[in-house]
Parts: structure tokens; C-alpha cells; sequence
């Protein structure tokens, strides 16, 4: 089993995860996994375990891996850690940043900007998932401290598995471009409590948006 099999399928198993590829709580057989990202069975119990350290996966004793579950309650805690999280960088990043920082922000907002946020199917877009990250990273870049970076990206990461479900439920009432924008130009103006508002309010729109997408999906679950 080589590194770098191994790599491939945790990186494809990852993606598709997060990409809502695989249901909530579904059984993932390795068997399957390993013919369809053609790689060995061990590669894929690798990839597995790599993905139950991040969270992303659950490992059950005898009983193989399944996806990690949602809710609610868990979509609430991990909003409130990223708002709490994402306003701390956000005003160190405002705070140290440079010319360079302003650049990064200004060609990763320009880049998520000009990228469609679906594809035909009406799933989201994978280059607008990308761009999207890579804008918010950017806005955090100058905070300065590596292991708040770590907490941060992990945060994202783990909220990314919610983030089909606000594009489901989302009918056209929510202007997330002119959300980013608006974030954008008061990280530039230097506008800390702006900027931190709006943060704060983006994050609770998404919030809002996913929760009311998973209160539909149990309540139609339980009228079945």
C-alpha cells in the first residue's frame, strides 16, 4: 500500500463527504469505497481512519465506519465556536495586515465573485466551494497565530458538510454576494466592528437557512 494511494483516497472520500456525496450516518463499506476510488482496502482504511480523527467519520467497534450524523443541536455549537472563532481573527487580521493581506482578500473575493455558486443540477458549485473557503481563509490570514488558523480551518471544514443543505433550502431571499462583498470592503476600510458584524450575521444567515432545511427533513422523516 503506497502513501500516496493512500493519500488519493482519503482526499476523494474527503471531497465527496463534504460535498454531501454520502448521507449522514450511512454505512461506508470499505469494499465499495475501494472500487470506486480504485485503490486497495487498506488505502481506504486508512483514508477512514484519517477522516474519524478529523470528525468527519465515525469508527463503530466491530460494526465498520459511517458518516458522522448532523443536527441541529451540533449545527448551533459549531456556529456559535466558528462565530466566536472568525471574530477573533478577523480583528487580529485587521489589525496586522498588510498590503499583501489587502491583496490576498481583494483577489480571493474577485475570484469567489466570478465564479458560479451552482452547477446545472443545482448543487453547489465545486470551484465556488473552493473559492468560497479560500476568500474566508484569506480574511483570517493576518491574525497571526497558527494554531487559531488550525481551529478555524477545522471549524469550516466540519460546517462545509451542513452547507448543501442551506443551498437546498435557500429560495432566492439571501444576497450571499453582497454579503462577502460587504465583508470585504469593511475588512479593507479598517472597520473592525463593522466587519465584525457582519461576520456575525453572515454566519447566522447560513445557520438560520440550514437549520430550517434539517427541521423539514425530520419532520417530513416523521410523517413517513
Amino acid at each position: 500500500m503506497s502513501a500516496s494511494a493512500t493519500q488519493t483516497a482519503y482526499e476523494q472520500l474527503r471531497a465527496s463527504l463534504l460535498a454531501g456525496l454520502y448521507q449522514p450516518e450511512e454505512k461506508l463499506k470499505i469494499s465499495e469505497l475501494g472500487a470506486s476510488f480504485s485503490v486497495s482496502p487498506g488505502a481506504i482504511r486508512e483514508a477512514l481512519a484519517r477522516l474519524t480523527a478529523e470528525g468527519l467519520v465515525i469508527a463503530m467497534p466491530q460494526r465498520g465506519f459511517r458518516v458522522a450524523p448532523v443536527s441541529v443541536a451540533d449545527l448551533r455549537d459549531l456556529t456559535d465556536m466558528r462565530i466566536e472563532i472568525e471574530t477573533k481573527c478577523l480583528r487580529r487580521a485587521i489589525a496586522n495586515g498588510d498590503l499583501a493581506w489587502e491583496t490576498a482578500v481583494v483577489a480571493a473575493h474577485h475570484r469567489l465573485a466570478a465564479t458560479p455558486i451552482a452547477t446545472a443540477d443545482g448543487r453547489f458549485s465545486p470551484a465556488w466551494m473552493l473559492a468560497h473557503g479560500d476568500f474566508h481563509t484569506a480574511l483570517a490570514q493576518a491574525c497571526g497565530s497558527a494554531w487559531m488558523m488550525r481551529v478555524r480551518d477545522l471549524l469550516f471544514v466540519h460546517n462545509e458538510r451542513y452547507l448543501e443543505l442551506a443551498r437546498k433550502a435557500d429560495r432566492g431571499n439571501r444576497d450571499a454576494a453582497r454579503e462577502h462583498r460587504e465583508l470585504m470592503e469593511a475588512a479593507l476600510a479598517r472597520d473592525t466592528e463593522r466587519a465584525v458584524t457582519i461576520m456575525t450575521v453572515h454566519l447566522g444567515n447560513t445557520r438560520d437557512t440550514i437549520e430550517a432545511a434539517l427541521l423539514a427533513t425530520t419532520a417530513m422523516s416523521a410523517a413517513r
